[in-house]
Order: C-alpha cells, then sequence, then structure tokens
C-alpha cells in the first residue's frame, strides 16, 4: 500500500566515473568533476605549473639579493654613495636583473625596486634610493 514510487532518470543511472587526472582512481560526484580531491587537483596544478614558478622564484630571489645589497651600501645615508662596480660585482650583484630603469640627464638609472644604481664615470657607480610607492601614495 506504498503511495510513492521513486523515479529516477536515467541520467543517473548509466553514469560512467572517468579517472582522476592526477592519480587514476575513479571520480565521484559531478558529471564534470576531474579529480577525486582537493590534494590531487592542488598537486596536478602544481606539477604543471612548476617549471615556470620555479623560473620566477629564482629571478625574484636575485632582484631581493641585489635590493639588499645596494641598501646595505647606501646605508639610510642623505649624502651621495658612490661604489666600485667590481665592490658590487663581487658580494654577488647580477647586473642583469633589475625592476625598472629610469632615463635621468646623465645617463639611465636601473632600479632593484627602490634602490638603484647610476653608472658615472669609469667603473663608479652612484647608488640611489626613490621613496616607495606606498610612502608617496599614503603621505598625506
Amino acid at each position: 500500500m506504498n503511495r510513492f514510487r521513486l523515479v529516477v532518470h536515467p541520467f543517473f543511472m548509466h553514469h560512467i566515473s572517468q579517472p582522476c587526472k592526477q592519480c587514476g582512481r575513479a571520480v565521484k560526484g559531478r558529471t564534470d568533476k576531474q579529480f577525486c580531491n582537493d590534494g590531487c587537483r592542488n598537486q596536478y596544478h602544481n606539477l604543471r605549473n612548476s617549471c615556470q614558478n620555479n623560473y620566477m622564484r629564482q629571478v625574484n630571489h636575485l632582484l631581493q639579493k641585489n635590493r639588499r645589497i645596494l641598501a646595505a651600501h647606501f646605508g639610510g645615508s642623505t649624502k651621495k654613495k658612490t661604489i666600485a662596480q667590481q665592490q658590487l660585482a663581487d658580494q654577488g650583484f647580477q647586473f642583469r636583473y633589475c625592476t625598472h630603469e629610469t632615463k635621468t640627464d646623465n645617463g639611465a638609472a636601473r632600479f632593484c625596486y627602490e634602490y638603484g644604481y647610476l653608472p658615472l664615470e669609469g667603473d663608479v657607480l652612484l647608488i640611489l634610493h626613490q621613496p616607495s610607492v606606498e610612502s608617496t601614495i599614503f603621505a598625506g
């Protein structure tokens, strides 16, 4: 005397699960689901993007190292600070890597974030400091 009858749509009766893109286990759930869990999804995308992320990590590390070297030589002084190019190179400064370049009357100044250098006569560099963007935006 059961009045209710359960009707199941044929779509749900013949659901074929596909394998997980990462581990190959059966994927349960929506038909467009590609991974069996979040761990497999994260691992798949991390492996796929690892070369690109590794390259960016290495370049950013070099830029930060260059910035630290320039900041150490600038030392918060308000005076003009000059240094021999070879001295920076001896400390591991990589001249190929900079964040931006600014044209001046004396040539092009190259920066690693807010610290930079301007080539002068011979092998001498003038160390420069530009205030950070945040200090100019939030200055008042």
